[in-house]
C-alpha cells in the first residue's frame, strides 16, 4: 500500500495504518498501550489539568503509533520497488 494512504489511515484511526498493512497484533499492541497509559494518567493527574494533559501519554504512543505505521509502509514500498526493478 502507498505509505501516505497508511499514514491518513493511522491519524484517523489509532491502530488503523497497522491493521491496513496486517499488522494485527502491533496494531492492538499499541491501542491497548494507548488505554493503559492513557488511563493511567488520567488516574494519577491533578483534577485542574487539561484534557490533553490527563491523556498524555495515550496521545504519546499514539504518535509513536502513527510514526511506526508510515515508516514501516515507507520500508515495506521501497523494499518492493527494489524487488521489481531487480
Amino acid at each position: 500500500m502507498n505509505p501516505r494512504l497508511i499514514l491518513l489511515i493511522a491519524i484517523v484511526l489509532p491502530g488503523g495504518g497497522h491493521v491496513a498493512m496486517g499488522q494485527f497484533r502491533r496494531a492492538l499492541g499499541f491501542v491497548l498501550f494507548m488505554l493503559v497509559l492513557g488511563g493511567l494518567t488520567t488516574h494519577f493527574a491533578a483534577p485542574t489539568v487539561s484534557f490533553v494533559g490527563r491523556h498524555a501519554a495515550g496521545f504519546f504512543i499514539y504518535a509513536l503509533s502513527i510514526i511506526d505505521a508510515y515508516r514501516r509502509a515507507a520500508m515495506r514500498s521501497s523494499t518492493l520497488r527494489m524487488q521489481i526493478r531487480a
